[in-house]
């Protein structure tokens, strides 16, 4: 950041009171720390200047009703002329109003408030509000720039209430905002981009067409995505919680089977069957594919990766390009994913097949994903695992040895960077159906 850019942190609340040395989210404090390199802002930097969702900051016309019309007294420039005439002053576009109206809907209101009035109103010190803002993924913002509302604030307070009642440390507080503010993001673009290609193909419009009349469109679809949000949003906290506090002992406990204690992964705390599904020969592939085939192609993927998965118990933990990360519960279940997702690749028309490779062992899951010894030696399964195959480690095979729903074949030992030699085993189907999708 700018030296220039430098402010001293002066709390509106109490701008009187002397500065305090420390601060803290569970602490209310009327002032904020003297200027220090935490404390800058570069008010003029990146799109987010104008606002927390990049959206310049609307100043309001004396007259309120000339913000909706255009006065017909007004002749255009003339057809000669070098330059064109600026519209009248007062005046905003039917999409910029409605982009204002679906923006003073989203976020409560109207922007009013500068970012040390929603701090002091909190009870918050400035820095103290930035962290969290931070966490949130919102832009840096000036002291002078208009982009809160009362809504704003009241989230400011609920956060930090939490922090001063004693229920969240300040770090369990920001890590916890941050995870909000990190999976929203991704949300809202993934919805955005779907909303945007429906419109393309049902209305037939280009992109850009379309992005533009989404937000004419969206007021309409708002009510329902949220409450769709709140509940899949209940059901998967109570989903987490059975599958990491209720049933986390009995996983371990099942996981200790043919181990001797002094593994590398024996200090984590969760036991996981951990798979790897990558597509073949998909960077060549990409190479070949204009812009619209590629994102079928994707989407293709991955909606097979998700509905395999999720049918199979499991959880797809993210993807990267052409590569899966799931888990499940236990080995049967990672086996029975593992397969499904190997045999529906093979068998359909357009992609192109997958190497898998799944791991029965102990993780740490932080920030959404999940580390550790297992997660690296089921990849490098994967680099070894034919096209259309599915590969595990000696110690998984054992773990699924008497289950008559698969058959364990054993490779040649390979050397791995990372764990030297090891002895792979071919999955294969057994007896039963299999994973079966409805």
């Amino acid at each position: 950041m700018n030296a220039e850019n430098v402010h001293q942190d002066t709390d509106l609340a109490a701008p009187d009171l002397p500065r305090e040395p420390e601060d803290v989210i569970s602490e209310p404090a009327a002032v904020t720390p003297a200027s220090t390199p935490e404390a800058t802002h570069d008010a003029g930097s990146g799109p987010g200047a104008a606002g927390i969702d990049d959206a310049p900051a609307v100043v309001e016309p004396a007259d309120a009703d000339a913000s909706a019309h255009v006065d017909p007294a007004v002749e255009p420039a003339a057809a000669d002329a070098a330059e064109p005439v600026a519209p009248p002053t007062g005046t905003m576009s039917a999409e910029r109003l409605a982009a204002k109206a679906l923006e003073a809907r989203l976020l409560g209101g109207e922007r009013k408030l500068k970012r040390r009035e929603v701090a002091a109103g909190a009870g918050l010190s400035l820095l103290s509000a930035r962290k969290l803002w931070r966490a949130l993924g919102f832009p840096n913002l000036g002291d002078e720039d208009v982009a809160f509302t009362e809504r704003d604030q009241s989230a400011l307070s609920t956060i930090v209430d939490l922090v001063r009642a004693g229920k969240l440390t300040e770090e369990a507080a920001i890590s916890i905002t941050r995870a909000i503010g990190q999976m929203t993001d991704r949300m809202v673009v993934w919805q955005i981009e779907a909303l945007v290609e429906d419109m393309v193909q049902k209305q037939g419009v280009p992109d850009a067409v379309a992005r533009k009349r989404l937000v004419s469109e969206l007021p309409n679809l708002i009510d329902a995505l949220e409450e769709m949000l709140v509940y899949s949003w209940r059901r998967q906290l109570n989903a987490g919680v059975q599958r990491l506090a209720v049933r986390a002992e009995a996983g371990l406990q099942s996981s200790e089977e043919g181990r001797e204690g002094d593994e590398d992964d024996a200090p984590l705390p969760l036991a996981r069957a951990v798979g790897f599904a990558d597509l073949v020969s998909y960077t060549s592939l990409s190479r070949r594919m204009n812009e619209k085939t590629l994102a079928q192609l994707v989407q293709r993927f991955e909606n097979k990766c998700a509905e395999i998965i999720s049918v199979g118990g499991g959880r797809l933990v993210k993807t990267v390009g052409d590569e899966v990360l799931y888990i499940a519960e236990t080995p049967a279940a990672g086996a029975e994913i593992s397969l499904a997702l190997s045999r529906a690749f093979t068998e359909d028309e357009i992609l192109p097949q997958a190497r898998v490779a799944m791991v029965w062992g102990r993780i740490l899951s932080r920030l959404g994903d999940i580390y550790g010894p297992t997660v690296n030696l089921a990849a490098r399964l994967t680099a070894l695992a034919d096209p259309g195959t599915v590969l595990v480690d000696s110690m998984t095979a054992a773990a699924l040895d008497d289950d008559e729903r698969f058959v364990l074949v054993p490779r040649p030992a390979e050397d791995v960077r990372g764990f030297g030699e090891i002895h792979p085993v071919q999955l294969q189907p057994g007896s039963g159906r299999g994973l079966v999708l409805d």
